[in-house]
């Protein structure tokens, strides 16, 4: 056995030893503070550019879920003011025609008229009232849905613009249309009969773009969750085996400080050769 007071060289393994097992141990406490086992692009570069890749894409089907939950909101409120006013031009058939009853006397279709007005003007007042975040799809105006259903906003879902305004390209009763005579009721009749026809394109048309945009809702929804599923797969911690590695890991470095300790004590026995 060489003894040298110069060189430790049991210390100095223990010591190497004792460093590895230190920065091992801190790995694995990062590891169970962050839940992440790679937490930036020195753990793993590739690993860790495929994950943000991916978490740009959540956050993209994150806008996507907004921009589709806008879509839907007015597309539903849309479809509700159609369908009231489906049910108003109903109403209104029913007043126009027994107002197109020859034999009925003046007073009776003077009581028919006020009816048939009052349920003229509540069009008028659903078209205005039906507006989400702005967006009113059957008013004059051109206002139109469009939803963005992928990350990159490059495909769309596009609900055109419906005008259901009284003399509107739809509704051919005017504002100012009456039943006060036979044959102004003959012509509402007439009226009311292509408008309801119409209307029910209409509400066909919201129908197919609402479920499609609810369609398209779910699918992003599963997408956004695979997405996260699959980053976690790639970065998250096992924290049962972190916490069986920490453990472990203190183990030994309480080892490795013990053996150090006793590494350090041996060039003192050098000092029994001169005695």
């Amino acid at each position: 056995m060489a003894f040298s007071v110069n060189t430790n060289a049991s210390a100095l393994s223990a010591l190497l030893n004792l460093n590895a097992t230190t920065r091992a141990l801190e790995t694995t406490q990062t590891h169970i503070n962050t839940g992440l086992k790679i937490s930036s692009a020195k753990d793993n570069a590739a690993i860790f550019s495929i994950a943000q890749k991916l978490r740009g894409d959540l956050k993209g089907f994150s806008a996507v879920k907004q921009s589709l939950d806008r879509s839907i909101s007015t597309s539903d409120i849309a479809l509700a003011a159609a369908s009231s006013i489906s049910d108003l031009l109903i109403q209104m058939k029913e007043k126009a025609v027994a107002a197109a009853d020859a034999g009925l006397d003046t007073t009776s279709r003077t009581a028919l008229n006020e009816d048939f007005k009052a349920l003229r003007n509540q069009v008028s007042i659903i078209v205005a009232n039906a507006a989400f975040n702005g967006t009113n799809l059957i008013n004059s105006g051109t206002d139109a849905v469009v939803a963005i259903t992928n990350p990159n906003a490059t495909q769309t879902i596009t609900i055109a613009h419906q005008n259901l305004t009284l003399g509107g390209g739809n509704i051919t009763i005017t504002a100012a249309q009456q039943i006060t005579t036979q044959t102004l009721a003959a012509a509402a009749v007439s009226n009311v009969s292509a408008s309801l026809a119409a209307v029910s394109v209409v509400l066909t048309k919201f129908g197919a773009g609402g479920k499609s945009l609810e369609s398209q809702r779910i699918f992003a929804n599963k997408i956004a969750d695979t997405i996260q599923i699959g980053i976690g797969n790639l970065v998250d911690a096992n924290m049962a085996k972190e916490s069986a590695n920490l453990q472990s890991l203190q183990v030994k470095q309480q080892l490795g400080v013990q053996a150090l300790a006793i590494a350090n004590k041996a060039p003192q026995s050098i000092l029994r050769l001169f005695q």
